[in-house]
């Protein structure tokens, strides 16, 4: 198994090495950075397999929790998702993730992607082709961590000569956070795995997957490794459970889409998962409501509860 199989389980669809589809859950940035501690150990100490992080301006920085989260636990792999190339430049997006995959083999997932168009203008940071960006950073990101020596003078990316003195001792996955056809199409090109939000709905990962092969067609890499899709998946649980996810839902401009999110027991939230799985995600992560009352007590319930009941 090769390590981008050891971070990402994947489901028995075609192509697949592995029959067992992944679990995470989110720690949301709506909570202070303090509280992750308490939830990072819990969810190391409960069995939890991923837990991910946002990096949502204005609230928390990715590399810095994600660090933190590593060094306080000792197995869960944490992700990142995702990373705003708008805001990096591709040598610093380099050599932190270097220097995560390097203290903490085989345990960082970084997502990278576009970021919020309204946010980046807000920081003076807003590309004129978000597109053009995204593929210039994931390729010559690709080639860093892989070891070589880059030089190249794209439209956003120019590096001369460049090359990490300490890159990952194996190699990682780079991951891309999209949502639309081009970017979709542009993550099987030029990325290992996709992101998906918890705005995808189960027909949404279909399509999502169709255009990704259609992009490793259009690269020539449909002899590559498989690639892994990561999936959102809005969840509540408890009393008042249907209705913080509804109230999510709606304000999130989602209300009308049918089947988005869960709401109810372990059973429940485990269908949904598998429902998920069936339509082509790899790894399922339970995006907790930003009202979520026990964020401990979430990955514990994941872990514990959810988990058995997902083949």
């Amino acid at each position: 198994m090769t390590p981008f199989q050891t971070v990402l389980s994947a489901v028995c669809l075609p192509g697949r090495k592995d029959p067992m589809t992944g679990l995470g859950a989110i720690f949301r940035p709506q909570l202070a950075p303090e509280r992750l501690r308490s939830v990072a150990r819990i969810a190391d100490e409960a069995g939890l397999e991923e837990l991910w992080l946002w990096e949502d301006c204005f609230r928390e920085g990715g590399i810095s929790t994600a660090a933190a989260a590593l060094a306080w636990t000792e197995r869960v792999k944490v992700g990142i998702g995702l990373l705003p190339v708008p805001l990096r430049n591709v040598a610093i997006t380099a050599m932190e993730a270097a220097s995560l995959h390097r203290m903490f083999p085989g345990r960082p997932i970084l997502a990278l992607g576009h970021g919020v168009q309204d946010w980046m203008g807000q920081v003076g940071a807003r590309a004129e082709s978000p597109v053009t960006l995204l593929r210039e950073h994931l390729v010559a990101l690709r080639a860093l961590l892989g070891g070589e020596t880059v030089t190249t003078e794209g439209r956003y990316v120019k590096l001369d000569d460049v090359a990490l003195d300490w890159p990952p001792a194996e190699p990682v996955p780079v991951i891309a956070g999209v949502t639309g056809p081009r970017s979709l199409r542009l993550a099987g090109e030029a990325a290992d795995g996709t992101l998906l939000t918890a705005s995808t709905s189960t027909e949404g990962v279909r399509k999502a997957r169709q255009l990704i092969e259609e992009g490793r067609d259009a690269a020539g890499r449909t002899g590559d490794e498989p690639h892994q899709v990561v999936v959102y998946l809005l969840t509540a649980t408890g009393p008042d459970g249907p209705a913080r996810l509804k109230a999510e839902l709606e304000a999130e401009g989602d209300g009308a889409v049918p089947g988005l999110g869960v709401a109810g027991d372990a059973g429940t939230v485990a269908k949904a998962v598998q429902r998920l799985a069936d339509a082509g995600a790899d790894t399922v992560v339970l995006q907790p409501t930003g009202d979520e009352p026990d964020p401990e007590g979430f990955v514990r319930f994941a872990a514990e509860e959810v988990r058995p009941l997902v083949p």
